[in-house]
């Protein structure tokens, strides 16, 4: 009677084991799933912000009146220069979302998923400073070239330097914040759900 009673509670912990080892597979594999669909969203969404604000950018640099205008206030070669220059960058930035959603498609541990989404989570991050830097050099160039080249600007710039000076600041960081905002319900959802997985997989890692 006692060896039955053995047996049948070895088989019991024997079954839990099973149980609990195909329910953390598969709870694995449904966070795999997540969080690969979750970074061919980010992918998608870099392209399409890239296809239509840098297409703008294209479209507006061969503008008659827009190139008269950015030359009157010397800033044409250097729109120019700044474009070139952030269509490599943000080619660079698709190349490597591409590269991680790749990664996690093939990634086969648990280990290996969290290393990749901290990973994905770290090249998001550098990508939205990129162009929120990106932002405040451009905004802060054309802000005060048009201050020293506009003519009715440099007369009130003579009288009212001060002035100027705070309107031009505060012009900028309205410029930073809006873009930040928008960046941050574009790619913040996507990144807070990224951020979610990957605690998921730490408790299967540490269970």
């Amino acid at each position: 009677m006692m060896e039955d009673l053995d047996l049948l509670k070895k088989d019991w912990k024997r079954s839990e084991n099973t149980f609990r080892q195909l329910s953390e597979f598969e709870l694995y594999k449904m966070i795999h799933k997540k969080s690969s669909s979750i970074v061919k969203w980010i992918l998608v969404i870099s392209i399409l912000e890239f296809i239509i604000l840098r297409g703008l950018d294209f479209l507006i640099l061969f503008d008659d009146e827009y190139q008269n205008k950015m030359n009157v206030v010397h800033l044409y070669n250097f729109e120019i220069i700044l474009t070139v220059i952030n269509y490599i960058v943000l080619i660079l930035f698709i190349s490597f979302f591409y590269k991680n959603f790749k990664t996690i498609n093939a990634s086969s541990s648990v280990k290996r998923l969290m290393k990749d989404i901290l990973k994905t989570r770290r090249i998001v991050k550098y990508y939205v400073w990129y162009n929120l830097f990106l932002v405040a050099v451009s905004s802060t160039v054309a802000v005060f070239s048009e201050v020293k080249n506009n003519s009715i600007l440099n007369a009130f710039y003579s009288k009212h330097e001060t002035t100027l000076y705070l309107i031009s600041f505060g012009i900028i960081v309205i410029l930073f914040l809006v873009f930040w905002v928008f960046y941050k319900l574009l790619y913040g959802i996507l990144l807070r759900k990224l951020n979610e997985n990957y605690f998921e997989l730490k408790k299967i890692d540490v269970a």
